[in-house]
Protein backbone atom coordinates (compact mmCIF):
# COMPACT_ATOMS: atom_id res chain seq x y z
CA UNK A 1 0.00 0.00 0.00
CA UNK A 2 0.85 3.69 -0.45
CA UNK A 3 2.30 5.44 1.65
CA UNK A 4 0.28 9.12 3.36
CA UNK A 5 1.65 12.29 3.25
CA UNK A 6 0.20 15.43 4.76
CA UNK A 7 -1.67 15.62 0.80
CA UNK A 8 -1.68 12.27 0.21
CA UNK A 9 -4.06 10.09 1.03
CA UNK A 10 -2.95 5.94 1.09
CA UNK A 11 -5.24 3.55 -1.79
CA UNK A 12 -4.27 0.56 -2.67
CA UNK A 13 -2.96 -0.17 -6.03
CA UNK A 14 -5.04 -2.25 -8.70
CA UNK A 15 -3.26 -5.00 -7.77
CA UNK A 16 -3.73 -5.06 -4.47
CA UNK A 17 -7.56 -4.37 -3.94
CA UNK A 18 -9.01 -7.71 -2.73
CA UNK A 19 -12.08 -9.22 -3.00
CA UNK A 20 -13.40 -9.81 0.50
CA UNK A 21 -12.61 -6.02 1.23
CA UNK A 22 -14.80 -4.52 -1.95
CA UNK A 23 -17.34 -6.75 -0.94
CA UNK A 24 -17.10 -6.41 2.93
CA UNK A 25 -17.18 -2.05 2.04
CA UNK A 26 -20.44 -2.83 -0.61
CA UNK A 27 -21.98 -4.78 1.98
CA UNK A 28 -22.96 -1.67 4.21
CA UNK A 29 -26.18 0.37 3.17
CA UNK A 30 -24.74 3.76 4.08
CA UNK A 31 -21.46 3.25 2.23
CA UNK A 32 -23.52 1.08 -1.03
CA UNK A 33 -25.60 4.56 -1.11
CA UNK A 34 -22.21 6.58 -1.16
CA UNK A 35 -20.85 4.19 -4.16
CA UNK A 36 -24.19 4.26 -6.03
CA UNK A 37 -24.20 8.16 -5.77
CA UNK A 38 -20.40 7.97 -7.27
CA UNK A 39 -21.50 6.08 -9.91
CA UNK A 40 -24.21 8.23 -11.44
CA UNK A 41 -21.79 11.32 -10.86
CA UNK A 42 -19.88 12.73 -14.02
CA UNK A 43 -17.34 14.54 -11.46
CA UNK A 44 -16.09 14.20 -8.17
CA UNK A 45 -17.93 15.25 -5.11
CA UNK A 46 -16.78 16.13 -2.17
CA UNK A 47 -17.68 14.12 1.01
CA UNK A 48 -20.74 16.72 1.62
CA UNK A 49 -22.02 17.01 -1.15
CA UNK A 50 -23.50 13.08 -0.73
CA UNK A 51 -26.46 13.23 1.18
CA UNK A 52 -26.29 9.66 3.79
CA UNK A 53 -28.33 9.44 6.94
CA UNK A 54 -25.09 9.12 9.34
CA UNK A 55 -23.05 11.81 11.36
CA UNK A 56 -19.98 13.38 9.94
CA UNK A 57 -18.01 11.28 12.10
CA UNK A 58 -19.55 8.02 10.62
CA UNK A 59 -19.21 9.30 7.28
CA UNK A 60 -15.95 9.96 7.81
CA UNK A 61 -15.52 6.19 8.65
CA UNK A 62 -17.96 4.88 6.16
CA UNK A 63 -15.55 7.24 3.12
CA UNK A 64 -12.35 5.36 4.95
CA UNK A 65 -13.45 2.02 3.90
CA UNK A 66 -14.58 2.34 0.48
CA UNK A 67 -10.98 4.28 -0.17
CA UNK A 68 -8.80 1.51 1.86
CA UNK A 69 -10.41 -1.50 0.37
CA UNK A 70 -9.93 -0.03 -3.34
CA UNK A 71 -13.49 1.26 -4.42
CA UNK A 72 -13.03 4.91 -3.98
CA UNK A 73 -10.23 7.35 -4.64
CA UNK A 74 -9.96 10.26 -2.58
CA UNK A 75 -7.92 13.25 -2.56
CA UNK A 76 -7.65 16.39 -0.66
CA UNK A 77 -8.68 19.70 -2.03
CA UNK A 78 -8.24 22.63 0.75
CA UNK A 79 -10.48 21.52 3.71
CA UNK A 80 -12.71 18.88 1.31
CA UNK A 81 -12.24 15.82 0.17
CA UNK A 82 -12.66 15.36 -3.17
CA UNK A 83 -14.06 11.53 -4.45
CA UNK A 84 -14.20 9.13 -7.52
CA UNK A 85 -15.12 6.08 -7.92
CA UNK A 86 -12.55 3.60 -8.84
CA UNK A 87 -14.89 1.77 -11.59
CA UNK A 88 -11.95 1.38 -13.60
CA UNK A 89 -10.08 -0.78 -11.52
CA UNK A 90 -12.50 -2.47 -10.26
CA UNK A 91 -13.75 -3.45 -13.87
CA UNK A 92 -9.75 -4.83 -14.33
CA UNK A 93 -9.79 -6.88 -11.05
CA UNK A 94 -13.10 -8.16 -10.81
CA UNK A 95 -14.96 -7.29 -14.60
CA UNK A 96 -18.58 -7.15 -13.74
CA UNK A 97 -18.44 -6.87 -9.95
CA UNK A 98 -19.27 -3.20 -9.60
CA UNK A 99 -22.18 -3.42 -12.12
CA UNK A 100 -23.79 -6.45 -10.85
CA UNK A 101 -23.69 -5.18 -7.19
CA UNK A 102 -25.60 -1.91 -8.21
CA UNK A 103 -27.85 -3.14 -10.13
CA UNK A 104 -28.79 -6.02 -7.38
CA UNK A 105 -28.78 -3.13 -5.17
CA UNK A 106 -31.48 -0.91 -7.19
CA UNK A 107 -33.61 -3.61 -7.52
Amino acid sequence: MTTKTAEELAHPSQEEIELGAVLHALSDPVRLKIVHALAESACECTTGTIDVPVTKSTCTHHFKVLREAGVIRQRQEGTSRMNTLRDEDLEARFPGLLRTVLQAASA
